[in-house]
């Protein structure tokens, strides 16, 4: 039997036991914005999802518009229709867009892989970053300026991904971006975005050592990051490790470095079918993280990576073996407000 079957069947037989329910815990004091990444198409083409966002957010971010393959069809092109619709939606509806994201290893178009050698790529980085932030000067509080720099496993001497970006320039294209991004837009929030960072197992723990190692070095070099967002996308099946997540979290505000949640919601293969424990087993986990995070310094934000389960990346790649839909965003298909949403609403300080 696969590893992953057994832990299904463990959880199906003790899902009360071994997953932790949504807690009370200690009410915050502040305000924290609260939002969610939007798909351009539903968008448009979906008047109740339009609604959902209206009612529930006051931040967005571009689930794909602002990344390489669609902002830059060609080298010399820059195409921003799809940040501006939600720039407008976001001016009509009295919401803030954050931006995402200046550079990744993924999601770049084809013509990108002739870029060769550091001074060519430097001018890429430079030119996207430039005019990116450029065209937003002043109306994006903030941006995900490198996303996923640190490896799947890292280790002491290999802790950052491969990329366009580190082969050709080396671990100075971090820094590089973070000083271009500053020097487009002075005003904006500069973040380092990352994922598997919260979790209790070992590859959690190494890779928030390495992320803790990226802006150690970012900071001792003057460079311009001003905040760590932790992606947040849970998995369900594995506990929060709060201990290291407060640890964590605490060594970057020594270093006057902010936190936010970026890209919330619950991946949910591996927990119970029965919709009402689930939905409390990922409320719990989404309870965890954030008290663990509060329990140091409130982050400056909080957003989900979807706002309802109708729009959501988890089955791409997380199909539920027993043919149920995933339940990962903090409303259903049908808009109905989910534990996720209150357990949300509670720590941003709205209910």
């Amino acid at each position: 039997m696969r590893r992953r079957d057994l832990m299904k069947g463990g959880l199906a037989i003790a899902a009360q036991a071994v997953l932790p329910m949504a807690s009370a815990g200690a009410a915050p004091q502040t305000k924290i914005p609260y939002g969610s990444a939007v798909r351009g198409d539903a968008l448009v083409d979906d008047p109740d999802y339009r609604a959902a966002l209206i009612e529930h957010c006051n931040l967005v971010v571009p689930e794909g518009g602002l990344k390489w393959d669609t902002v830059r069809p060609s080298e010399d092109r820059f195409e921003f229709y799809e940040g501006d619709k939600l720039l407008a939606f976001a001016d009509q509806n009295d919401m803030k867009m954050r931006g995402h994201t200046l550079i990744w290893y993924a999601s770049m178009p084809d013509w990108t892989s002739s870029i060769r050698g550091k001074s060519a790529t430097e001018k890429a980085l430079g030119k996207h970053i430039d005019t990116v932030v450029g065209h937003y000067k002043g109306k994006l509080p903030s941006w995900d300026v490198i996303n996923e720099a640190i490896a799947e496993k890292p280790t002491k001497s290999d802790y950052l991904r491969p990329s366009l970006w580190l082969d050709n320039m080396g671990k100075t294209y971090i820094d590089t971006a973070f000083r271009r991004a500053a020097a487009a837009d002075p005003s904006a929030q500069l973040v380092i975005n990352e994922y598997d960072i919260e979790c209790v197992d070992a590859r959690s723990k190494a890779r928030r050592e390495a992320l803790l190692r990226v802006v150690r070095d970012l900071r001792d070099r003057d460079a311009p990051v001003h905040a760590v967002g932790f992606q947040g996308h849970l998995k369900g099946q594995l506990e929060i490790d709060k201990e290291g997540v407060s640890s964590f979290v605490a060594e970057l505000k020594a270093m006057d470095v902010d936190v936010l949640v970026t890209e919330l919601d619950v991946i949910d293969n591996l927990l119970p079918a029965d919709e009402t424990l689930r939905d409390e087993a990922i409320a719990g986990r989404v309870t965890d993280l954030l008290q663990a995070v509060f329990d140091v310094a409130p982050p400056t934000a909080i957003l989900t990576w979807g706002i309802s389960d109708k729009y959501t990346w988890v089955p791409m790649y997380f199909t539920r073996d027993d043919g149920s839909l995933n339940r990962p965003l903090p409303l259903d298909r049908n808009y109905k407000v989910k534990p996720l949403m209150q357990v949300i609403d509670r720590f941003a300080g709205r209910s």
